[in-house]
Protein backbone atom coordinates (compact mmCIF):
# COMPACT_ATOMS: atom_id res chain seq x y z
CA UNK A 1 0.00 0.00 0.00
CA UNK A 2 1.99 3.13 -0.91
CA UNK A 3 0.69 6.26 -0.54
CA UNK A 4 -1.84 6.25 2.12
CA UNK A 5 -1.00 8.24 4.84
CA UNK A 6 0.61 4.75 5.47
CA UNK A 7 4.63 4.66 4.79
CA UNK A 8 5.37 8.03 6.33
CA UNK A 9 1.63 9.78 6.07
CA UNK A 10 -1.32 7.40 6.45
CA UNK A 11 -2.13 5.78 9.57
CA UNK A 12 0.31 3.03 11.72
CA UNK A 13 -0.92 -0.34 11.77
CA UNK A 14 -1.12 -3.71 13.27
CA UNK A 15 -3.30 -6.64 12.07
CA UNK A 16 -4.95 -8.85 15.03
CA UNK A 17 -7.24 -11.26 13.22
CA UNK A 18 -11.03 -11.91 13.83
CA UNK A 19 -5.47 26.94 2.61
CA UNK A 20 -3.06 28.19 -0.01
CA UNK A 21 -1.44 31.57 -0.36
CA UNK A 22 -1.74 31.37 -4.54
CA UNK A 23 -4.73 31.49 -6.39
CA UNK A 24 -4.91 27.50 -7.47
CA UNK A 25 -7.61 27.41 -10.09
CA UNK A 26 -10.99 28.00 -11.66
CA UNK A 27 -13.99 27.27 -10.38
CA UNK A 28 -16.86 26.60 -12.72
CA UNK A 29 -20.57 27.22 -12.51
CA UNK A 30 -22.48 24.17 -10.83
CA UNK A 31 -23.24 21.94 -13.48
CA UNK A 32 -23.03 18.60 -14.04
CA UNK A 33 -18.95 17.58 -14.67
CA UNK A 34 -20.15 14.54 -15.94
CA UNK A 35 -16.83 13.60 -18.38
CA UNK A 36 -16.98 13.32 -21.96
CA UNK A 37 -14.67 10.25 -23.47
CA UNK A 38 -12.94 10.68 -26.96
CA UNK A 39 -12.00 8.69 -29.55
CA UNK A 40 -8.39 7.36 -29.35
CA UNK A 41 -5.43 8.76 -30.80
CA UNK A 42 -2.28 7.77 -32.62
CA UNK A 43 0.88 8.34 -29.98
CA UNK A 44 4.39 8.62 -30.58
CA UNK A 45 6.23 5.75 -29.20
CA UNK A 46 10.04 7.19 -28.87
CA UNK A 47 9.57 7.88 -25.11
CA UNK A 48 8.01 6.44 -22.09
CA UNK A 49 4.23 6.33 -22.05
CA UNK A 50 2.72 8.86 -19.20
CA UNK A 51 -0.84 10.17 -17.86
CA UNK A 52 -0.73 14.44 -18.08
CA UNK A 53 -2.93 16.84 -16.66
CA UNK A 54 -4.20 19.29 -18.90
CA UNK A 55 -6.29 22.56 -17.67
CA UNK A 56 -8.19 24.61 -19.96
CA UNK A 57 -10.61 27.65 -20.19
CA UNK A 58 -14.05 25.51 -19.87
CA UNK A 59 -15.50 27.03 -23.58
CA UNK A 60 -16.90 24.47 -25.92
CA UNK A 61 -13.87 26.06 -28.76
CA UNK A 62 -11.21 25.80 -26.30
CA UNK A 63 -12.07 22.14 -25.14
CA UNK A 64 -12.30 21.30 -28.82
CA UNK A 65 -9.22 23.29 -30.23
CA UNK A 66 -7.17 21.82 -27.62
CA UNK A 67 -8.48 18.02 -27.58
CA UNK A 68 -7.34 18.40 -31.75
CA UNK A 69 -3.79 19.92 -30.24
CA UNK A 70 -3.23 16.74 -28.27
CA UNK A 71 -3.95 14.67 -30.57
CA UNK A 72 -1.57 16.45 -32.91
CA UNK A 73 1.31 16.35 -30.19
CA UNK A 74 0.89 12.66 -30.39
CA UNK A 75 -1.66 12.31 -27.16
CA UNK A 76 -4.63 10.24 -26.53
CA UNK A 77 -7.64 11.99 -24.32
CA UNK A 78 -8.52 9.40 -21.74
CA UNK A 79 -11.42 11.67 -20.40
CA UNK A 80 -12.57 15.71 -20.61
CA UNK A 81 -14.61 17.26 -17.08
CA UNK A 82 -15.82 20.15 -19.53
CA UNK A 83 -17.17 21.76 -16.81
CA UNK A 84 -13.91 22.53 -14.65
CA UNK A 85 -11.82 22.26 -17.60
CA UNK A 86 -9.49 19.19 -17.30
CA UNK A 87 -8.42 16.80 -19.33
CA UNK A 88 -6.37 13.68 -18.71
CA UNK A 89 -4.55 12.32 -21.84
CA UNK A 90 -1.87 9.81 -22.36
CA UNK A 91 1.61 10.60 -24.45
CA UNK A 92 4.85 8.55 -25.09
CA UNK A 93 6.25 11.50 -27.05
CA UNK A 94 9.05 13.68 -24.69
CA UNK A 95 7.79 17.05 -26.01
CA UNK A 96 4.18 16.54 -25.07
CA UNK A 97 4.00 18.43 -21.94
CA UNK A 98 5.87 21.41 -23.17
CA UNK A 99 3.74 21.26 -26.44
CA UNK A 100 0.76 21.27 -25.12
CA UNK A 101 1.30 24.13 -22.32
CA UNK A 102 2.04 26.17 -25.70
CA UNK A 103 -1.44 25.57 -26.74
CA UNK A 104 -3.69 28.63 -26.58
CA UNK A 105 -6.45 27.97 -23.98
CA UNK A 106 -4.40 25.61 -22.18
CA UNK A 107 -3.55 27.03 -18.64
CA UNK A 108 -1.55 24.93 -17.01
CA UNK A 109 -0.27 21.03 -18.41
CA UNK A 110 1.99 18.34 -16.97
CA UNK A 111 2.81 14.73 -16.40
CA UNK A 112 1.24 13.09 -13.00
CA UNK A 113 3.85 10.74 -12.39
CA UNK A 114 7.63 10.34 -13.44
CA UNK A 115 7.13 6.69 -14.99
CA UNK A 116 5.76 5.06 -17.05
CA UNK A 117 1.81 3.73 -17.09
CA UNK A 118 1.95 0.06 -16.09
CA UNK A 119 -0.96 -2.34 -16.77
CA UNK A 120 -0.83 4.72 -2.95
CA UNK A 121 -0.75 7.02 -0.80
CA UNK A 122 -2.58 6.83 2.11
CA UNK A 123 -1.82 8.90 5.72
CA UNK A 124 -1.94 5.90 8.22
CA UNK A 125 1.45 4.81 10.19
CA UNK A 126 2.63 1.92 10.47
CA UNK A 127 1.24 -1.79 9.61
CA UNK A 128 -2.14 -2.72 10.70
CA UNK A 129 -2.27 -4.94 13.54
CA UNK A 130 -5.40 -7.25 13.63
CA UNK A 131 -7.50 -8.09 16.46
CA UNK A 132 -7.42 -12.05 17.13
CA UNK A 133 -10.08 -14.67 18.11
CA UNK A 134 -8.46 -14.54 21.98
CA UNK A 135 -8.35 -10.52 21.85
CA UNK A 136 -11.32 -10.12 20.94
CA UNK A 137 -12.68 -12.50 23.34
CA UNK A 138 -11.16 -9.96 25.82
CA UNK A 139 -12.46 -7.26 24.81
CA UNK A 140 -15.93 -8.73 24.63
CA UNK A 141 -15.96 -9.53 27.92
CA UNK A 142 -15.49 -6.07 29.41
CA UNK A 143 -18.63 -4.72 26.71
CA UNK A 144 -21.49 -3.22 28.69
CA UNK A 145 -25.07 -3.69 27.81
CA UNK A 146 -25.35 -0.61 25.88
CA UNK A 147 -22.22 -0.57 23.91
CA UNK A 148 -21.09 -2.88 20.58
CA UNK A 149 -19.26 -6.35 21.59
CA UNK A 150 -15.74 -4.42 20.89
CA UNK A 151 -16.19 -0.65 21.91
CA UNK A 152 -14.40 -1.24 25.04
CA UNK A 153 -11.43 -1.05 23.24
CA UNK A 154 -12.52 2.71 21.52
CA UNK A 155 -11.15 5.01 23.48
CA UNK A 156 -11.28 6.96 20.67
CA UNK A 157 -15.58 7.24 20.48
CA UNK A 158 -15.25 8.22 24.52
CA UNK A 159 -12.12 10.83 23.83
CA UNK A 160 -14.87 12.75 21.66
CA UNK A 161 -18.22 11.71 23.15
CA UNK A 162 -19.31 9.89 20.09
CA UNK A 163 -20.81 7.07 22.68
CA UNK A 164 -22.84 9.70 24.34
CA UNK A 165 -23.80 11.60 20.61
CA UNK A 166 -24.81 8.11 19.18
CA UNK A 167 -27.98 7.27 22.23
CA UNK A 168 -29.31 11.52 20.89
CA UNK A 169 -28.93 11.43 17.26
CA UNK A 170 -26.55 8.65 15.47
CA UNK A 171 -26.83 10.54 12.43
CA UNK A 172 -29.15 10.90 9.23
CA UNK A 173 -29.49 8.45 6.72
CA UNK A 174 -29.57 11.54 4.04
CA UNK A 175 -25.92 12.38 4.50
CA UNK A 176 -23.34 10.30 3.22
CA UNK A 177 -19.91 10.67 3.70
CA UNK A 178 -17.71 9.33 0.64
CA UNK A 179 -14.07 7.38 1.32
CA UNK A 180 -11.54 8.69 -0.97
CA UNK A 181 -9.20 5.72 -0.55
CA UNK A 182 -8.33 2.00 -1.46
CA UNK A 183 -11.72 0.73 -1.85
CA UNK A 184 -14.49 -0.25 0.88
CA UNK A 185 -14.89 -4.01 1.81
CA UNK A 186 -19.35 -3.29 1.84
CA UNK A 187 -19.82 -7.27 2.87
CA UNK A 188 -18.44 -6.66 5.94
CA UNK A 189 -20.95 -6.91 8.45
CA UNK A 190 -21.01 -3.47 10.37
CA UNK A 191 -20.48 -1.43 6.95
CA UNK A 192 -23.41 -3.50 5.10
CA UNK A 193 -26.71 -1.76 6.83
CA UNK A 194 -25.30 1.77 6.07
CA UNK A 195 -23.39 1.55 2.82
CA UNK A 196 -24.25 3.20 -0.67
CA UNK A 197 -23.50 1.66 -3.51
CA UNK A 198 -25.10 4.21 -5.54
CA UNK A 199 -22.40 6.51 -4.39
CA UNK A 200 -19.73 4.24 -4.81
CA UNK A 201 -17.47 3.94 -7.90
CA UNK A 202 -13.66 2.81 -9.06
CA UNK A 203 -12.08 6.04 -10.37
CA UNK A 204 -8.94 4.69 -11.46
CA UNK A 205 -7.70 6.26 -14.37
CA UNK A 206 -9.90 8.89 -14.06
CA UNK A 207 -13.01 7.35 -15.35
CA UNK A 208 -15.44 6.16 -12.71
CA UNK A 209 -16.43 2.76 -13.04
CA UNK A 210 -19.97 1.60 -10.80
CA UNK A 211 -20.68 -1.66 -11.84
CA UNK A 212 -21.34 -3.71 -8.92
CA UNK A 213 -18.31 -4.01 -6.57
CA UNK A 214 -15.44 -1.52 -8.79
CA UNK A 215 -15.26 -0.13 -5.78
CA UNK A 216 -14.15 -3.13 -3.34
CA UNK A 217 -10.11 -2.97 -2.17
CA UNK A 218 -8.37 -5.35 -4.51
CA UNK A 219 -7.00 -7.45 -2.17
CA UNK A 220 -7.24 -7.85 2.02
CA UNK A 221 -3.89 -5.74 2.07
CA UNK A 222 -5.84 -2.61 0.77
CA UNK A 223 -7.11 -2.11 4.24
CA UNK A 224 -7.35 1.36 4.47
CA UNK A 225 -10.22 2.61 2.95
CA UNK A 226 -12.32 -0.40 4.99
CA UNK A 227 -10.63 0.89 8.09
CA UNK A 228 -11.43 4.69 7.23
CA UNK A 229 -15.22 3.77 6.17
CA UNK A 230 -15.65 1.46 9.66
CA UNK A 231 -14.80 4.64 11.68
CA UNK A 232 -17.15 6.97 10.13
CA UNK A 233 -19.97 4.92 9.92
CA UNK A 234 -19.84 2.16 11.43
CA UNK A 235 -23.33 0.54 12.38
CA UNK A 236 -24.06 -0.14 15.98
CA UNK A 237 -26.13 -3.71 15.48
CA UNK A 238 -24.73 -5.97 18.10
CA UNK A 239 -21.55 -7.20 15.66
CA UNK A 240 -18.50 -5.43 16.27
CA UNK A 241 -17.41 -1.85 16.55
CA UNK A 242 -19.23 1.67 16.08
CA UNK A 243 -18.12 4.30 13.98
CA UNK A 244 -18.57 8.16 15.15
CA UNK A 245 -21.76 8.72 12.84
CA UNK A 246 -23.41 5.13 13.12
CA UNK A 247 -27.02 6.03 11.79
CA UNK A 248 -25.48 7.75 8.03
CA UNK A 249 -24.24 6.11 5.16
CA UNK A 250 -20.69 5.62 3.79
CA UNK A 251 -19.61 5.00 0.58
CA UNK A 252 -16.22 3.96 -1.83
CA UNK A 253 -14.50 5.48 -4.55
CA UNK A 254 -11.65 3.94 -4.68
CA UNK A 255 -8.70 5.72 -6.33
CA UNK A 256 -5.23 3.50 -5.95
CA UNK A 257 -3.62 2.42 -8.63
CA UNK A 258 -4.13 -1.55 -8.69
CA UNK A 259 0.01 -1.90 -9.03
CA UNK A 260 1.55 0.16 -7.14
CA UNK A 261 -1.18 1.62 -4.56
CA UNK A 262 -0.75 4.94 -5.29
CA UNK A 263 -2.97 8.01 -5.44
CA UNK A 264 -2.42 9.53 -8.96
CA UNK A 265 -4.07 13.00 -9.80
CA UNK A 266 -6.32 12.07 -12.40
CA UNK A 267 -8.02 9.57 -10.08
CA UNK A 268 -8.70 12.26 -7.42
CA UNK A 269 -9.79 14.47 -9.80
CA UNK A 270 -12.57 11.28 -10.89
CA UNK A 271 -13.28 11.41 -7.17
CA UNK A 272 -13.81 14.54 -6.12
CA UNK A 273 -16.47 14.79 -10.11
CA UNK A 274 -18.04 11.68 -8.55
CA UNK A 275 -19.00 12.70 -5.41
CA UNK A 276 -20.03 16.08 -6.08
CA UNK A 277 -22.38 14.63 -9.45
CA UNK A 278 -23.71 12.00 -6.88
CA UNK A 279 -24.88 13.83 -3.86
CA UNK A 280 -22.19 12.99 -1.31
CA UNK A 281 -22.24 16.20 1.51
CA UNK A 282 -18.92 14.80 2.74
CA UNK A 283 -15.51 13.41 1.27
CA UNK A 284 -12.70 11.94 3.35
CA UNK A 285 -9.16 12.18 2.05
CA UNK A 286 -6.58 10.26 4.33
CA UNK A 287 -3.91 10.50 1.58
CA UNK A 288 -2.06 12.27 -0.26
CA UNK A 289 -2.35 13.19 -4.18
CA UNK A 290 0.91 10.90 -5.40
CA UNK A 291 3.33 11.17 -6.78
CA UNK A 292 4.89 14.27 -4.77
CA UNK A 293 4.39 14.74 -1.29
CA UNK A 294 4.66 18.26 -1.92
CA UNK A 295 3.92 20.19 -5.06
CA UNK A 296 5.60 23.16 -5.79
CA UNK A 297 4.05 25.98 -7.73
CA UNK A 298 6.90 26.33 -10.00
CA UNK A 299 7.28 23.25 -11.55
CA UNK A 300 4.84 23.18 -14.47
CA UNK A 301 3.97 19.40 -14.12
CA UNK A 302 3.46 19.81 -10.05
CA UNK A 303 1.42 22.96 -10.93
CA UNK A 304 -0.56 21.39 -13.26
CA UNK A 305 -1.49 18.63 -10.76
CA UNK A 306 -2.65 21.47 -8.15
CA UNK A 307 -4.71 23.22 -10.60
CA UNK A 308 -6.65 20.00 -11.96
CA UNK A 309 -7.34 18.83 -8.04
CA UNK A 310 -8.31 22.10 -7.02
CA UNK A 311 -10.46 22.56 -9.66
CA UNK A 312 -12.13 19.21 -8.78
CA UNK A 313 -12.49 19.69 -5.21
CA UNK A 314 -13.74 23.67 -5.88
CA UNK A 315 -16.50 22.00 -8.18
CA UNK A 316 -17.84 19.50 -5.64
CA UNK A 317 -17.32 22.37 -2.54
CA UNK A 318 -19.68 24.87 -5.12
CA UNK A 319 -22.11 21.62 -5.59
CA UNK A 320 -22.19 21.57 -1.81
CA UNK A 321 -20.02 18.81 -0.64
CA UNK A 322 -17.74 19.46 2.34
CA UNK A 323 -13.75 18.02 2.09
CA UNK A 324 -11.89 16.82 5.12
CA UNK A 325 -8.16 15.36 4.97
CA UNK A 326 -5.28 14.19 7.09
CA UNK A 327 -2.22 16.43 7.46
CA UNK A 328 0.32 13.69 7.30
CA UNK A 329 2.44 11.72 9.69
CA UNK A 330 5.54 13.57 8.93
CA UNK A 331 5.76 15.87 12.04
CA UNK A 332 6.29 18.50 9.79
CA UNK A 333 5.52 21.87 10.48
CA UNK A 334 3.62 23.35 7.73
CA UNK A 335 3.73 26.65 8.72
CA UNK A 336 7.49 26.90 8.85
CA UNK A 337 9.69 28.14 5.73
CA UNK A 338 11.66 25.13 5.15
CA UNK A 339 10.73 21.43 5.35
CA UNK A 340 13.48 18.84 3.84
CA UNK A 341 11.11 16.22 1.56
CA UNK A 342 13.26 13.04 1.18
CA UNK A 343 10.28 11.14 -0.45
CA UNK A 344 9.34 12.38 -3.85
CA UNK A 345 8.71 10.96 -6.54
CA UNK A 346 7.64 8.16 -4.96
CA UNK A 347 6.66 6.60 -7.76
CA UNK A 348 10.38 6.59 -9.28
CA UNK A 349 13.85 7.56 -7.45
CA UNK A 350 12.93 10.30 -4.56
CA UNK A 351 15.45 13.28 -4.56
CA UNK A 352 15.70 15.02 -1.35
CA UNK A 353 14.95 19.03 -1.79
CA UNK A 354 14.06 21.65 0.82
CA UNK A 355 10.92 22.83 -0.13
CA UNK A 356 8.62 25.95 1.30
CA UNK A 357 5.42 24.82 2.49
CA UNK A 358 4.02 28.36 1.43
CA UNK A 359 4.90 27.74 -2.19
CA UNK A 360 4.36 23.60 -2.32
CA UNK A 361 1.74 22.12 -1.14
CA UNK A 362 0.19 18.91 -0.13
CA UNK A 363 -2.76 18.02 -2.17
CA UNK A 364 -5.28 18.10 -1.26
CA UNK A 365 -5.02 18.88 2.35
CA UNK A 366 -3.30 22.49 1.74
CA UNK A 367 -5.80 23.28 -1.09
CA UNK A 368 -8.26 26.26 -0.26
CA UNK A 369 -11.61 25.03 1.19
CA UNK A 370 -10.42 21.73 2.87
CA UNK A 371 -10.32 21.06 6.26
CA UNK A 372 -6.97 19.96 7.58
CA UNK A 373 -6.86 17.34 10.45
CA UNK A 374 -3.99 17.03 12.96
CA UNK A 375 -3.82 13.82 15.04
CA UNK A 376 -4.29 12.97 18.70
CA UNK A 377 -3.83 10.22 21.20
CA UNK A 378 -5.75 9.49 24.49
CA UNK A 379 -4.54 11.75 26.75
CA UNK A 380 -5.99 15.06 24.07
CA UNK A 381 -1.75 15.46 22.91
CA UNK A 382 -0.90 15.52 19.34
CA UNK A 383 0.05 12.09 18.16
CA UNK A 384 3.95 12.01 17.51
CA UNK A 385 4.04 11.52 14.28
CA UNK A 386 1.17 14.12 13.31
CA UNK A 387 2.06 17.18 10.60
CA UNK A 388 0.75 20.56 12.15
CA UNK A 389 1.17 23.80 11.98
CA UNK A 390 -0.18 27.22 12.58
CA UNK A 391 -2.57 28.82 10.21
CA UNK A 392 -3.05 25.72 7.93
CA UNK A 393 -4.27 22.81 10.97
CA UNK A 394 -7.91 23.73 10.91
CA UNK A 395 -9.30 20.90 13.63
CA UNK A 396 -7.83 17.80 15.46
CA UNK A 397 -9.18 14.49 16.03
CA UNK A 398 -8.08 10.79 17.45
CA UNK A 399 -5.63 8.89 15.03
CA UNK A 400 -4.01 7.25 18.12
CA UNK A 401 -0.19 7.15 19.86
CA UNK A 402 1.06 3.06 19.92
CA UNK A 403 4.17 4.80 21.64
CA UNK A 404 3.30 7.60 24.54
CA UNK A 405 -0.73 8.02 24.80
CA UNK A 406 -1.47 4.59 26.22
CA UNK A 407 -5.21 3.84 26.92
CA UNK A 408 -6.67 1.79 29.66
CA UNK A 409 -8.89 -0.56 28.00
CA UNK A 410 -8.91 -4.39 27.36
CA UNK A 411 -6.29 -4.35 24.61
CA UNK A 412 -4.14 -1.45 25.85
CA UNK A 413 -3.61 -0.52 22.00
CA UNK A 414 -3.12 2.90 21.64
CA UNK A 415 -4.23 2.64 17.93
CA UNK A 416 -7.66 3.19 16.41
CA UNK A 417 -10.20 -0.11 16.06
CA UNK A 418 -11.84 -0.29 13.12
CA UNK A 419 -13.18 -2.85 10.23
CA UNK A 420 -11.04 -5.09 8.19
CA UNK A 421 -11.64 -6.38 4.83
CA UNK A 422 -12.93 -9.96 5.39
CA UNK A 423 -15.11 -9.49 8.65
CA UNK A 424 -12.05 -9.22 10.67
CA UNK A 425 -10.94 -5.67 13.16
CA UNK A 426 -7.36 -4.26 13.26
CA UNK A 427 -5.95 -1.64 14.72
CA UNK A 428 -4.53 1.77 13.01
CA UNK A 429 -2.99 5.01 13.99
CA UNK A 430 -1.79 8.09 11.84
CA UNK A 431 -4.02 11.52 10.53
CA UNK A 432 -5.64 8.94 8.26
CA UNK A 433 -7.16 7.72 11.36
CA UNK A 434 -7.87 11.68 12.54
CA UNK A 435 -9.49 12.44 9.52
CA UNK A 436 -12.75 10.40 9.77
CA UNK A 437 -13.21 10.78 13.16
CA UNK A 438 -13.75 14.95 12.01
CA UNK A 439 -15.37 13.63 9.04
CA UNK A 440 -18.11 11.38 10.85
CA UNK A 441 -18.37 14.68 13.61
CA UNK A 442 -18.86 16.69 10.29
CA UNK A 443 -21.74 13.74 9.14
CA UNK A 444 -23.40 14.24 12.46
CA UNK A 445 -23.18 18.53 12.50
CA UNK A 446 -24.78 17.86 8.52
CA UNK A 447 -27.25 15.73 9.88
CA UNK A 448 -28.29 18.52 12.48
CA UNK A 449 -28.20 21.31 9.90
CA UNK A 450 -29.31 19.67 6.40
CA UNK A 451 -28.82 23.03 4.93
CA UNK A 452 -25.68 24.02 6.38
CA UNK A 453 -23.47 24.88 3.28
CA UNK A 454 -19.71 23.48 3.20
CA UNK A 455 -18.28 26.50 4.82
CA UNK A 456 -21.27 26.78 7.72
CA UNK A 457 -20.34 23.20 7.85
CA UNK A 458 -16.29 23.95 8.41
CA UNK A 459 -17.46 26.97 10.67
CA UNK A 460 -19.71 24.80 13.11
CA UNK A 461 -17.12 22.02 13.53
CA UNK A 462 -14.42 24.64 14.67
CA UNK A 463 -16.97 26.04 17.02
CA UNK A 464 -17.70 23.10 18.64
CA UNK A 465 -14.25 21.99 18.84
CA UNK A 466 -12.37 21.69 22.38
CA UNK A 467 -8.76 22.97 22.26
CA UNK A 468 -6.61 22.07 25.18
CA UNK A 469 -4.41 24.80 24.04
CA UNK A 470 -0.33 24.31 23.78
CA UNK A 471 1.72 21.82 26.04
CA UNK A 472 3.78 23.29 28.30
CA UNK A 473 6.62 20.58 26.95
CA UNK A 474 6.49 18.64 23.86
CA UNK A 475 9.56 16.01 24.94
CA UNK A 476 7.96 13.23 23.94
CA UNK A 477 10.74 10.71 24.07
CA UNK A 478 11.97 12.49 27.39
CA UNK A 479 15.67 13.10 25.69
CA UNK A 480 15.35 17.42 26.61
CA UNK A 481 14.66 17.75 23.43
CA UNK A 482 11.01 19.46 21.92
CA UNK A 483 10.22 17.16 19.08
CA UNK A 484 7.57 19.84 17.87
CA UNK A 485 7.14 23.36 18.74
CA UNK A 486 3.39 24.71 19.24
CA UNK A 487 2.38 27.92 18.57
CA UNK A 488 -0.99 29.97 19.11
CA UNK A 489 -3.07 30.34 22.14
CA UNK A 490 -6.30 28.61 23.75
CA UNK A 491 -8.41 29.54 20.84
CA UNK A 492 -5.74 28.20 17.71
CA UNK A 493 -2.55 26.76 17.75
CA UNK A 494 -0.63 24.87 15.14
CA UNK A 495 -1.19 21.39 17.13
CA UNK A 496 -5.14 20.95 17.49
CA UNK A 497 -6.12 24.61 15.05
CA UNK A 498 -9.66 25.29 16.44
CA UNK A 499 -9.66 22.35 19.20
CA UNK A 500 -10.41 18.72 18.89
CA UNK A 501 -13.89 17.79 17.59
CA UNK A 502 -17.06 16.73 20.10
CA UNK A 503 -19.48 14.58 18.83
CA UNK A 504 -21.24 15.21 21.64
CA UNK A 505 -21.27 19.26 21.52
CA UNK A 506 -22.13 18.23 17.54
CA UNK A 507 -25.60 16.89 18.28
CA UNK A 508 -26.55 18.87 20.83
Amino acid sequence: MAHLRSRRRLALAVPVVLSLTATLGFLPGAASAAPQRSAPAATAADGPNLAYVVNTKTDHRTLTSVKKAIAEAGGTVVVTYEKIGVIVAHSASPEFGSQIRAVRGVQSAGATRTTPLTAAGTTDEGAADYLSAAEAAKVKAAATPESEPLEADQWDLRAIGADKAAKINPGSRKVTVAVVDTGVDDTHPDLAPNFSAQQSANCVGGVADTSAGAWRPYTADDYHGTHVAGEIAAARNGIGVAGVAPGVKVSGIKVSDPDNGLFYPESVVCAFVFAADHGVEITNNSYYVDPWLYNCMDDPDQKAIVDAVDRAQRYATKKGTLHLASAGNSNHDLASDAIVDESSPDDSTPVTRTIDPHECFDVPTQLPGVVTVSATGVQNLKSYYSTYGKGVIDIAAPGGDRLYQIPDTPSKNGRILSTMPNNQYGFLQGTSMASPHAAGVAALLKSEHPWASPAQLQALLKAQADNPGCPDSYDQDGNGTQDATCEGGRRVNGFYGFGIVNALKAVK
